[in-house]
């Protein structure tokens, strides 16, 4: 034990390794000369012996010593290790050629015999790998027995899931061994890579079931989300963690850290298709021209300025009342997009004068209007906020841009304008046809996108649910029955984009938000994929709707019907058309309200301009006029 505790120790002297090294060389140089002569040397050959083993082994520590094999750390070895060992024995048999051919010039004699110099390559290269990736076995065999290490699937049998073996025997050894790849490619099924089995996924529930599989890692830079829901779903079942490997282009210095595989998260399994956007149409939309680009430190907003930036605009004023929000965006262009034109504003979309000058300073061409109070039971508490923000701040902007000229007016509404059961959605509701009446008497193309709730904005129900999964729960729900449409971040904002470059003015598109998910199926699948068990580590509590909460949202009311587009994903939404007198006359009546502060009749006055606006579970239920 005291031997092994010396060889296995942390820092275990490098002369050591060195001294070692040297053993083997001179082990195999005597070893080629018995095998070259076959266990008979000849007195002449021995007489050289001085002469040989001194250049031979001259020229091997010298090597080393250049080189610092002796230095890594033995029971550590990599595959770089193994490279930087076969490169200086073959550097060094080159150097023995050498010597040889001078001394032939000089006196017609090999003193090293080719054949010598051949095997003891060989056998030398052999030795000094093969020992040390015995020793690694050996270390990591004692340190924890393979009774101990838990069972790893990787889905993947390509180049990453080679490297991300590697990066597990390298990093992790010590806990984890590969039970077995899976693949699609019927080539590599039922074949073995690096000694582990390859088998199709019609096998990995029959893996699960009769292994105790801790984590199943996707090791694919590119499945579908289809694909990765049917194998999460699969693990699920066997409480099978699922970890993701990051894409190459996060790998430190090209190479892959244990640290960076990560488990998969919620939003990656409601992510659909790639969009196929209609670049070349953006790019000619935005190229060159100065975009505005409201509520640019949310969520929503800051993805829209991300989008936008990669076409190459002339300037993009990053304009939001949000200062740490806004700093924030701002470091993270400046270290992004150096050569880039953006311009930071703080400012308050109800202020008129800020705005104006906004617009006389900076004349955009084209607005994202994206700043808005979102959060339902909020906006149900606060109506005199609601129509001061969404309807009075919409107004503002879109009457500057009409007054200075903008191409292209892009507004970011919500489900929740469609036959809207809280202010929120109403005040959304009556923005957006502020917006399209507006279209009609003006030369500027007012264009509004309508779509559901994104993964991951603030506020949004998998944060909270993450935070409270970290805070050892419970899991609050409003109601069972609950469900919402979801569409990410990313999706939502190119969508914005495409609907933003293909508008004429007027419309309403919306978008395919998928299938409806039901809220509390998400929330159970996030408690899975945090490795915890429903009841037993954390519970859901049910609390009730809240003030304005509907139990389905919904893109287009039962009125409504659709034109579809050249993209498959964006509808145009065929709206009832109001007369813009009318309508200016009574948002300027409703606006006006702000004043006095009186909730009720701002809803009255809501519920009037928008006779669809029907309250759910909130005070101005009574409001309502059947």
């Amino acid at each position: 034990m005291k031997l092994l505790d010396f060889l296995f120790q942390k820092n275990m002297p490098r002369w050591v390794i060195l001294f070692i090294d040297m053993c083997i060389c001179t082990f195999s140089l005597l070893l080629a000369y018995l095998v070259r002569f076959n266990f008979s040397i000849p007195p002449v050959e021995v007489k050289a012996f001085p002469l040989v083993f001194s250049i031979v082994l001259g020229v091997r520590l010298f090597s080393f010593y250049l080189a610092k094999t002796y230095q890594g750390m033995v029971k550590y070895t990599s595959s770089k290790d193994s490279q930087r060992i076969f490169t200086v024995l073959s550097l060094g048999s080159i150097v023995y050629v050498g010597v040889n051919i001078v001394f032939y010039n000089l006196n017609k004699t090999f003193p090293i015999p080719f054949s010598i110099i051949i095997i003891e390559y060989m056998a030398t290269t052999f030795l000094m790998i093969s020992l040390r990736v015995m020793f690694k076995a050996l270390y990591m065999e004692i340190s924890n027995p393979n009774k101990e290490k838990r069972s790893v699937i990787i889905f993947g049998a390509g180049e990453s899931g080679i490297i991300t073996k590697r990066t597990l025997d390298r990093d992790a050894g010590t806990k984890y061994k590969v039970l077995g790849f899976i693949d699609d490619n019927e080539k590599k099924q039922n074949k073995t890579l690096e000694g582990v089995t390859v088998y199709p996924l019609s096998k990995l529930d029959e893996l699960l079931q009769n292994n105790n599989v801790s984590n199943l890692i996707i090791s694919v830079q590119s499945i579908s989300p289809v694909r990765k829901q049917q194998i999460v779903d699969i693990c699920l079942a066997h409480d099978t963690k699922v970890l993701n490997v990051p894409p190459v282009s996060s790998w430190i210095n090209g190479a892959l850290s244990f640290r960076q595989i990560k488990k998969v998260q919620i939003e990656e399994l409601l992510e659909r298709d790639a969009i196929q956007l209609d670049k070349d149409n953006i790019r000619k939309q935005f190229l060159g021209k100065t975009i505005l680009v409201s509520g640019a430190a949310g969520s929503i907003g800051s993805e829209i300025v991300r989008q936008v930036i990669r076409f190459q605009p002339k300037k993009i004023i990053l304009l939001d009342q949000a200062e740490s929000p806004l700093y924030e965006l701002e470091m993270e262009l400046y270290d992004k997009y150096k050569t880039q034109e953006y311009e930071v504003v703080i400012g308050d979309i109800r202020n008129n004068e800020r705005m104006e000058n906004v617009f006389r300073t900076y004349s955009p061409e084209i607005v994202f209007h994206a700043a808005a109070y979102k959060h339902v039971p909020m906006m149900e508490n606060n109506p005199s906020e609601s129509i001061f923000t969404n309807v009075f701040g919409t107004k503002i902007l879109a009457d500057l841009s009409v007054k200075f000229n903008v191409e292209k007016f892009v507004m970011i509404s919500t489900d929740k304008a469609v036959k809207p059961a809280n202010v929120m959605g109403a005040s959304k509701r009556i923005a957006e046809i502020y917006a399209q009446c507006l279209d009609k008497n003006s030369q500027t193309k007012f264009i509004t996108t309508r779509f559901g709730n994104v993964l991951g904005s603030s506020g949004s129900v998998i944060p909270r649910f993450r935070q409270q999964i970290e805070a050892g729960g419970p899991i609050t729900i409003t109601h069972p029955d609950i469900n919402r449409f979801f569409m990410t971040i990313p999706e939502a904002c190119q969508l914005v984009l495409e609907a933003g470059a293909m508008g004429n003015g007027g419309e309403i598109f919306i978008f395919d938000m998928g299938k409806s998910v039901k809220i509390i199926d998400l929330a159970k699948k996030m408690i899975k994929l945090s490795g915890l068990v429903l009841d037993k580590d954390i519970s859901i509590v049910f609390t009730g709707l809240r003030p304005g909460e509907k139990l389905y949202e919904e893109l287009l009311a039962n009125e409504e019907n659709t034109i579809p587009t050249h993209h498959k994903q964006i509808m145009i939404a065929k709206v009832k058309e109001y007369d813009f007198e009318t309508v200016s006359r009574e948002i300027d009546e409703l606006i006006s309200m702000f004043n006095q502060q009186d909730n009720n009749t701002i809803v009255k006055k809501m519920k009037s301009l928008v006779p669809e606006f029907k309250s759910n579970n909130s005070v101005f239920e009574e409001l309502d006029v059947d």
